[in-house]
């Protein structure tokens, strides 16, 4: 089974819904964010803030060349994970790509009392998250499958996107 891929803002419900597509397929989940974290020994917040948004990148894209080579996995990806357009075909090599959409509204809703998202620690977070969504969209958009997260719950959004993801692999 090729690897389902879950990109989409930060708040979107990739890990969430990730950790419930692997427990409902009996999968691995592979959350990008995570094997940063445990490569620096650092936060992402901290990693930010030492060693800079560039370095978290590059940490990010030699993450991403691993994880793609695996196979019969969830992979939940950081939010910016899409602005490499290598990282997408990498993805995309053994994957399914699935954008998890979520009106900027919701991502405050979501957000609103979590204060380690580097990118959106400085000025109004309402602003930020819709400058950085107009930034992201179109990268987002390069995607298989998109689902919006506003009026599902995470459960019916993981029944989705495996009934999509199982329908799809029938198809081959």
């Amino acid at each position: 089974m090729k690897n389902i891929v879950l990109t989409g803002f930060m708040g979107s419900g990739k890990t969430t819904i990730g950790r419930l597509i692997a427990e409902k397929l009996k999968i691995d989940l592979v959350d990008t964010d995570s094997e940063i974290i445990k490569e620096f020994g650092l936060t992402i917040d901290q990693i930010f803030e030492i060693h800079g948004e560039k370095k978290f990148r590059e940490c990010e894209k030699r993450v991403i060349e691993r994880v793609s080579k695996l196979e019969n996995v969830v992979i939940s990806t950081g939010g910016g994970v899409v602005l490499d357009p290598e990282n997408v075909r990498l993805l995309r090599k053994n994957g399914v790509i699935y954008f998890l959409y979520a009106s900027p509204e919701s991502i405050l809703k979501r957000l609103k009392d979590d204060n380690t998202r580097p990118l959106l620690k400085n000025g109004d977070k309402l602003s930020n998250i819709i400058r950085l969504m107009n930034l992201r969209m179109p990268f987002y958009k390069n995607c298989d499958f998109e689902i919006n997260t506003d009026i599902l719950s995470p459960d019916l959004v993981a029944e989705k996107i495996i009934s999509i993801h199982m329908a799809k692999e029938s198809w081959k």
